[in-house]
C-alpha cells in the first residue's frame, strides 16, 4: 500500500480496553500530541477494525489521535469470529453510546469525528445524537444504509460493473435463495459450525474487497480475507444490513438540520462501486454548507492516492481550529 500522501508512521502513547457493558470491551489507542486537537477515527465495515496506517491522516504534532475497534472486531472482545458469537448487543445505538463513553473516559470535551464508508454513517448518527460533542466532521465514501444502497451492494446492483465477481459471490447460495441475498448469507453466517460460516464469510469479504478499489488490489483482498477478520466483518456487516442499521429510511440525511452548523468536508470517489456517489450527492444537496470534494480517479478505499490526499488536506484544514 502506497501511503506517500500521508504523514509518517507513528506509535500510540496510550491504549486500553474500555468496558462498555453487555459483556463487551472495546480496544482503543491514542497517538500524536497529548495536548493536541482531539480526533476520533470511526472505521468502516461495520466490523473491519482499525489499522495502524489510519493514524497517518493526521498531523501528529497537532492532533491527539483516537482510534478504536468497534464491538466484536479488531482487538475488541468478545470477537465475533467465535463460533457462538452473540450480536444482540451490537447495533448502531450501542456503537453511538460506546463512542460517547470513550470520549468521556478520555476527558475530551469535543472532537473532530472522521469516518469513512460505514464510519461515515456512524459519524452522522453520532453527531446527530451528540452534536455538542463534535467540533467538525470529515466523511468519506458516504453510506447511510438506505434500501437502495443495500440492494446495490447485496442484491446485484454492483454486478453491472463486476459480473464475474458477482458470480463468485452468489455461488455459495442456492438459486432459489438468491432473490434475498442478505437473508441467505445471514443463515450461513449465523450458523455456529465453522464449516458453514467461514466459507460464507470468505465469499462475502472477497466480494467487498474486490470492488472497493478502482483497480484490483491484492493486498486489500488478502487483508480482508484473513479468516478471523473476514468472519467478523461478514457477520457484523450482514447483521447491520439485515436490520438496515436500525435506522428509518433516509434518517441520516433527513437529520442534517441537527448538525448543519458543524463544519464538514465530504470526500467521495467518483467511481466508488461499494458506496456509489449517489448517496454522497444526496447528502451534499441536503447539506450544501459542507465542503464537497469529488476525486475523479478513485473508487471507494481510503488507501487510494487521491482520497488519501483529500482526507489529509481536510484534516490539515481543521488542525488549527
Amino acid at each position: 500500500m502506497n501511503l506517500d500522501a500521508l504523514y509518517p508512521p507513528i506509535e500510540p502513547y496510550d491504549s486500553g480496553m474500555l468496558i462498555v457493558g453487555d459483556g463487551q470491551r472495546i480496544a482503543w489507542e491514542v497517538s500524536g500530541n497529548p495536548e493536541g486537537k482531539p480526533v476520533v477515527f470511526l472505521h468502516g465495515g461495520p466490523g473491519s477494525g482499525v489499522s495502524a496506517w489510519q493514524r497517518q491522516f493526521f498531523d501528529p504534532e497537532k492532533y491527539r489521535i483516537v482510534l478504536f475497534d468497534q464491538r466484536g472486531c479488531g482487538k475488541s472482545l468478545p470477537h465475533v469470529s467465535e463460533p457462538d458469537a452473540d450480536l444482540r448487543f451490537n447495533t448502531t445505538a450501542h456503537l453511538i453510546a460506546d463512542t460517547e463513553l470513550l470520549r468521556k473516559n478520555l476527558g475530551i470535551a469535543k472532537w473532530l469525528v472522521f469516518g469513512g464508508s460505514w464510519g461515515s454513517a456512524l459519524a452522522l448518527a453520532y453527531a446527530q445524537a451528540h452534536p455538542d460533542a463534535v467540533s467538525e466532521l470529515i466523511l468519506r465514501g458516504v453510506f447511510t444504509l438506505r434500501r437502495v444502497e443495500l440492494e446495490w451492494f447485496c442484491d446485484g446492483g454492483a454486478a453491472v460493473f463486476f459480473p464475474d465477481l458477482w458470480e463468485e459471490f452468489i455461488a455459495p447460495i442456492p438459486v432459489l435463495e438468491r432473490s434475498r441475498m442478505t437473508e441467505a448469507y445471514h443463515r450461513r453466517l449465523s450458523d455456529p459450525d465453522p464449516a458453514v460460516h467461514v466459507p460464507a464469510a470468505l465469499a462475502w469479504a472477497k466480494w467487498e474487497a474486490s470492488i472497493v478499489t478502482l483497480r484490483p488490489d491484492a493486498d486489500v483482498i488478502a487483508s480482508m480475507t484473513e479468516p478471523a477478520a473476514a468472519v467478523a466483518l461478514a457477520r457484523i456487516e450482514n447483521h447491520f444490513f439485515l436490520h438496515r442499521g436500525w435506522l428509518a429510511e433516509g434518517q441520516l440525511i433527513a437529520g442534517i438540520d441537527t448538525i448543519r452548523h458543524i463544519p464538514a468536508v465530504i470526500v467521495q470517489g467518483r467511481y466508488d462501486v461499494g458506496t456509489p456517489m449517489m448517496t454522497a450527492w444526496d447528502l451534499h444537496r441536503a447539506w450544501p454548507e459542507a465542503e464537497f470534494v469529488v476525486i475523479d480517479d478513485a473508487g471507494h478505499a481510503a488507501s487510494e492516492p487521491g482520497i488519501q490526499q483529500a482526507l489529509r488536506d481536510a484534516a490539515d484544514l481543521f488542525a488549527d481550529d
